[in-house]
């Protein structure tokens, strides 16, 4: 009696023992992000865990319409968000978004001023800048024996089957609004059908849209040129020395993937300490240099090798800037756009 009885209070023990542990790990706060897909060193998550004791949940997206859609739906419960500057100031607009605290993310002084207070958040309320760049040609030098300066490339015979479109209507189509001399962020309807039209010329020629992977492609070698954002293009570039990086002449969209918290998020606080953290010069470095996109951290930038801070293809300069369009929201008109690109798609 006296064995079953020290068995039942070793059995009694490690029950408690079990309750205390799972109560630990129900007390640890949990962070719930959600990104681009392959757009972050993924071990600076688990440093932040083990800095902050926090769990970090990662989800990821392929669009800024499937984030729009994902939240828009309910029932997530992501802290951390990372749009492009148009789905925003579509978010704000619809009340979407939380205030954020620049007093409590010290680290967003390292940022380029030059990079803050933009058309998509003026007062530099509901965001911080995360990455930027431009849109351009990708090209495959030893495919491609001419000069690539314009648009028109990418509506040319001679690469039939070899060229890449982003599976992105905006982008895609404010190419074909560039060729024709529109605003990428026209609201005229005959201005947009005629972009729609002239996509679809082009749809014989393409081999694929592709978001992420259009990359990969362009370093095996798969097509000869492809329309991307100027990260993925220096990420490829580093793989494939036969690749270069083209900002057309009839201009471009500078755009910007920024950090927003929604609305409803449980996280606040851990919030903004991940964003402080994803601040810290030596954090900005290592997911830029992971991520192949211009950070907007000043200090990280000076850390970045010279052939890299200074290539006016991943830090264009005011020349480039000045012939450039920020995307912007669209209100109603947006559903114009969806439909057009899915007639594209359909065509």
């Amino acid at each position: 009696m006296a064995k079953k009885g020290r068995w039942m209070l070793c059995v009694l023990a490690l029950v408690v023992f079990s309750v205390l542990l799972t109560g630990c790990k129900q007390d640890k706060p949990t962070l719930y992000v959600y990104n681009w897909g392959d757009y972050i060193d993924e071990d600076i998550l688990e440093e932040f865990e083990k800095e902050f004791n926090m769990r970090v949940v990662y989800d990821t997206f392929s669009t800024n319409e499937d984030l729009y859609v994902k939240l828009k739906s309910g029932g997530s419960t992501y802290d951390v968000i990372f749009p492009s500057d148009y789905m925003l100031t579509r978010m704000l607009n619809e009340n979407m978004l939380e205030k954020i605290d620049l007093g409590k993310i010290p680290n967003h002084r390292h940022i380029d001023a030059s990079l803050m207070g933009t058309v998509y958040d003026p007062k530099n309320e509901y965001s911080l800048p995360y990455m930027w760049g431009t849109i351009g040609i990708l090209y495959n030098t030893t495919l491609v024996n001419q000069p690539i300066d314009s648009w028109d490339a990418l509506w040319d015979s001679r690469y039939a089957k070899e060229i890449l479109m982003l599976d992105s209507q905006r982008d895609s189509l404010a190419v074909a609004l560039i060729r024709l001399g529109y605003s990428i962020n026209t609201l005229d309807k005959q201005e947009l059908a005629e972009a729609g039209q002239l996509l679809k010329e082009q749809k014989p020629l393409v081999l694929a849209y592709v978001v992420d992977e259009g990359k990969d492609k362009m370093v095996s070698g798969e097509a000869a040129l492809a329309l991307t954002w100027s990260g993925e293009a220096m990420y490829a570039i580093s793989e494939n020395e036969d690749l270069a990086y083209a900002i057309p002449k009839e201009g471009t969209n500078v755009w910007f993937d920024v950090m927003a918290v929604p609305k409803g998020a449980q996280n606040l606080e851990g919030a903004l300490q991940f964003m402080d953290f994803l601040n810290r010069p030596e954090i900005a470095l290592r997911n830029a240099e992971y991520i192949g996109y211009a950070t907007p951290n000043l200090a990280a930038r000076e850390m970045l090798p010279d052939e890299i801070r200074n290539d006016p293809q991943a830090y264009p300069g005011q020349a480039v800037l000045e012939n450039a369009e920020f995307f912007v929201h669209l209100g109603d008109t947006l559903k114009d756009y969806d439909r057009i690109w899915t007639e594209v798609k359909a065509h």
